[in-house]
């Protein structure tokens, strides 16, 4: 069997994974339409895909605790998520099997991505990888998935947007069956350190606070994953400068994770989460009015700030995490802020889209009002070890 090193390891299988999640995150919608689903049902959709990724993440990754589970988990869930995407395939425009294999298909997707993270940061914390460096990979493979596809689609038909995607996942497990040259290895102690439970952290104010943050910061892009595209479109773009645009705001997220450690060296979490909120009231108020390409492209570039410098900054604060509390932290921040409030805007979008249009992006970017007036501060590791302390003896 091939070796390769950690840093290999995890970014080739970012590659596999991102790549598909180019195609599903902008395109699906599209797919969807192409088979006569509704814009309000494409909504629903969506936002039970997200709710369903946050069930998996309360339910199923917090009981991959251990880090030397990482690996062979992110194996298992490359494979159940191929064999769903190539079933979701064969579902037709029928809106029931469409719900069966959303839920089936992001069931198995929903823990690649706070699994493969703390298979990151453990690497980071141990110096065999730098987080941003390794992430960005996953960021071009998002470029590549969604100009392919974008390009594809344009010239064939929508037809095409799932067979790419399953094309990322077989890339993804190929990958994946290879060993590192390090095997991840808990820290000292670890093993004796009970599951850290979630209940216990939500009660923490400063957990909630941070998720809180996250949620607004993450979630104002509700409309534009899953709207952007059909909007674009209606507005008289193509599906390849649709994808071309797509692919522009995650070269701006590449490069902010790519020069990450010179760019935030200075930074508080917090100053990085206002940023991010800043950018998330410029962004959304550019979409929602401007529609010539030149703003468009300018607005796009914003993702390095949105996203990159807020998820950068979520990562900074679970990094002050033991290592068996931090998929915990990673299982949170999936489950609620990614998969639960975004579901919520998700499917909250689908309704208002057909009522209001482009006018969505509006809320989209009060958003980040409160985002900017909140404050959190991590808490030292040790400061979380005592919380489970006292969960355990309860």
């Amino acid at each position: 069997m091939f070796r390769s090193s950690p840093y290999g390891w995890t970014s080739q299988y970012l590659l596999g994974f991102f790549f598909n999640y180019g195609v599903y995150l902008p395109f699906w919608a599209l797919w969807l339409a192409h088979l006569g689903v509704s814009a309000s049902n494409i909504g629903l959709l969506l936002g039970l895909g997200f709710g369903v990724r946050c069930l998996a993440n309360l339910v199923i990754t917090p009981r991959i605790h251990k880090v030397e589970h990482l690996i062979p988990a992110l194996r298992g869930f490359a494979l159940a998520a191929l064999i769903s995407c190539i079933a979701y395939i064969y579902c037709g425009g029928s809106l029931w099997a469409l719900t069966i294999m959303t839920v089936i298909y992001n069931m198995m997707v929903g823990p690649i991505v706070p699994l493969s993270d703390a298979l990151a940061n453990h690497y980071a914390k141990e110096g065999h990888l730098d987080y941003g460096r390794t992430r960005l990979w996953g960021s071009i493979a998002f470029i590549a998935g969604s100009t392919v596809v974008g390009l594809l689609a344009a010239k064939y038909s929508p037809d095409v947007i799932p067979w790419v995607a399953a094309a990322g996942l077989v890339g993804a497990l190929l990958l994946a069956m290879r060993q590192p040259t390090i095997l991840p290895v808990s820290e000292p102690g670890s093993h004796e350190q009970p599951r850290p439970a979630l209940l216990e952290l939500l009660r923490a104010p400063e957990v909630l606070r941070f998720l809180t943050i996250i949620a607004l910061l993450q979630g104002s892009h509700a409309a534009y994953y899953s709207f952007s595209a059909i909007y674009w479109k209606e507005v008289g773009y193509s599906e390849d400068v649709i994808g071309y645009l797509w692919s522009f705001s995650v070269v701006a997220e590449v490069a902010v994770f790519a020069l990450s450690k010179r760019l935030f060296a200075g930074w508080s979490i917090m100053a990085m989460f206002r940023l991010a909120a800043v950018g998330v009231m410029i962004r959304w108020g550019i979409t929602a009015s401007m529609t010539e390409l030149p703003l468009l492209v300018a607005s796009q570039a914003l993702h390095g700030v949105t996203f990159a410098a807020c998820h950068l900054a979520t990562i900074r604060y679970i990094q002050k995490a033991q290592s068996n509390q931090m998929v915990a932290l990673q299982a949170l921040y999936n489950a609620l802020p990614m998969g639960a409030f975004m579901a919520l805007m998700t499917a909250l979008s689908g309704w208002l889209y057909g009522l209001w249009g482009a006018n969505i992006f509006w809320l989209m970017a009060a958003m980040g009002i409160p985002a900017l007036l909140m404050k959190v501060e991590p808490k030292a590791p040790r400061q979380f070890a005592q919380q489970d302390e006292a969960a355990a003896n309860k």
